[in-house]
């Protein structure tokens, strides 16, 4: 089955960030406006509850990865510290120009999740499944 090049990689990368981001971005709702949490926190813990499914949609669904996932997972733990890193930075930036208010905040979440959506869409593409088998 053809993998349908990079529009068929981002296509179903799409399909899976939209499950993964149901799943993340409920777990950070339900944290900062639920239960309080500081929005750092509450975002920590939304990324690491979609970490898992994001890998597992990203390597078998995504990129058709036949590999073992002892040798993308370390590249793919890597290629997320950094897209998280620069989630937080735009977090950051974004929040400090938002309006004090909770619909405010709430966007500024998915505005980092775009940065990171892109940023870790590029690092899995061309490095943790590039030289990875695929389909």
């Amino acid at each position: 089955m053809s993998d349908g090049g990079l529009l068929g990689q981002a296509l179903r990368y799409g399909v899976a960030g939209l499950a993964n981001m149901a799943l993340g971005y409920g777990v950070i709702l339900t944290l900062e406006f639920g239960l309080h949490i500081s929005h750092l926190v509450a975002n920590f813990f939304g990324y690491a509850a979609g970490f898992a499914l994001g890998f597992i949609l990203s390597r078998g669904f995504v990129f058709g990865a036949t590999s073992s996932a002892g040798k993308t997972g370390p590249r793919y733990l890597a290629a997320v510290g950094v897209a998280y890193a620069l989630n937080l930075l735009v977090l950051e930036a974004t929040r400090a120009l938002a309006p004090p208010n909770d619909l405010a905040h709430a966007a500024t979440q998915l505005i980092a999740m775009g940065a990171y959506s892109v940023t870790l869409f590029g690092l899995s593409r061309y490095w943790v499944f590039a030289g990875a088998a695929t389909r």
